[in-house]
């Protein structure tokens, strides 16, 4: 198997629960979907859900594909440390990349802090700071509309600065949609547009939540100055996002005006646009493809979803991820799921004279690690 033996680094994720779980509150982090399963079904009727039986159940000491009740009795003897520590360690995973926007999950509790996570997985964790995060933090603060386009630029600096962070994220395609004005911001749109986003903060209360696209650009920008790899999420979500304005190919007029300033541009999942990314990727030097998300929910199907990844992009472009987010399961099989399609994509192309037995066993490293590791600065242990 042209994939076996590889280190993965997982580019993209998050922290996992630390505490038992009922049933439904294990399913409701089987989907994207932050609604209820409709009436009579379930969300571990799923690729999703199949692939846990299938992958995480031996790793418990139980046959695969055994039923759910089962598998989560199973979870709760053990207990969640044990289940957590036997579930990440099982995934084989050298590097987690954290995205630390999300802290705890409505309901649910909170995430388990890096330190945490790193060891239940036995592995080096680095972090990723998201864009918006900073943001509202620094709106949180009742700072003035014209001091606050800087102080958000000083802000992400010194999150950065102080987390060690290895690249940052923007969720722009959650908060307005990825077609937006690709131009940076004038000082004077930016100040005018704090102005109206901070007054209504004011006139309604609440947590500050940036929507507004001017600002949304500011961060864009802010990130690029950085000069550190940018994250973007593309592609599907959860319900706040709308499908059509996620498609990575809007961000163009962005990645030409980008282009000059050497920023990596990473498309993060992007399904079901991933061969948009991968045509970005293959004709913009700076622009990197994911191909984590929709392995997972594709589950048996990942296999299809990684070859039309791999049809034109650039093998040095492609990057493995889990966006694992809650659930330890989602790490395991967000890995195994990945190796085995990509192993047997690669082992298909060697059997029939398509590839040779070296450049497979090569990229198959590429796409695990080395690529992440180049991208983002990372020693090989």
């Amino acid at each position: 198997m042209a994939a076996a033996g590889h280190a993965l680094v997982d580019h993209h994720c998050h922290s996992v629960l630390g505490r038992d779980l009922d049933a439904g509150a294990f399913a409701a982090l089987l989907t994207e979907s932050d609604r209820p399963a409709a009436p009579g079904t379930s969300f571990l009727d799923s690729q999703l859900g199949f692939a846990v039986r299938r992958h995480c159940a031996p790793v418990l000491g139980l046959e695969p594909h055994c039923p759910p009740g089962e598998y989560l009795a199973r979870r709760r003897d053990l207990g969640a440390p044990e289940a957590v520590r036997r579930l990440l360690r099982a995934a084989g995973l050298e590097t987690l990349l954290v995205d630390t926007g999300l802290e705890a999950i409505p309901g649910a509790g909170p995430l388990l802090p890096l330190p945490d996570l790193a060891a239940a997985a036995g592995a080096a964790v680095r972090e990723v700071v998201r864009l918006e995060s900073v943001a509202e933090r620094v709106a949180a603060g009742r700072v003035s509309a014209r001091s606050y386009p800087d102080d958000c630029v000083r802000a992400l600096a010194e999150a950065v600065r102080d987390r060690d962070a290895v690249a940052v994220k923007s969720v722009l395609a959650y908060r307005h949609g990825l077609d937006v004005d690709p131009r940076p911001p004038s000082a004077a749109e930016t100040a005018r547009a704090a102005g109206e986003w901070l007054a209504r903060l004011d006139r309604h209360g609440g947590p500050p939540r940036l929507t507004h696209p001017v600002l949304l650009r500011h961060l864009l920008w802010a990130a690029v100055e950085l000069r550190l790899p940018l994250q973007l999420h593309t592609g599907f979500g959860d319900p706040d996002l709308t499908l059509h304005r996620a498609d990575p190919s809007l961000l163009t007029g962005f990645v030409r005006a980008a282009e000059p300033y050497g920023v990596p541009l990473v498309l993060l999942h992007a399904y079901p646009y991933h061969r948009q990314a991968a045509h970005l990727a293959a004709v913009y030097p700076h622009v990197y493809a994911d191909v984590g998300l929709a392995l997972a929910h594709t589950g048996a199907r990942a296999g299809a979803v990684l070859a039309e990844v791999l049809e034109t992009v650039p093998f040095g472009k492609v990057l493995f991820s889990t966006d694992a987010y809650g659930l330890p399961e989602l790490y395991l099989v967000g890995a195994a799921l990945f190796r085995g399609a990509l192993a047997s994509l690669l082992d298909g192309w060697t059997a029939d004279g398509s590839w040779c037995a070296a450049d497979a066993d090569r990229v198959a490293a590429m796409v695990s690690a080395g690529n992440a590791r180049r991208l983002y600065g990372l020693r090989a242990p």
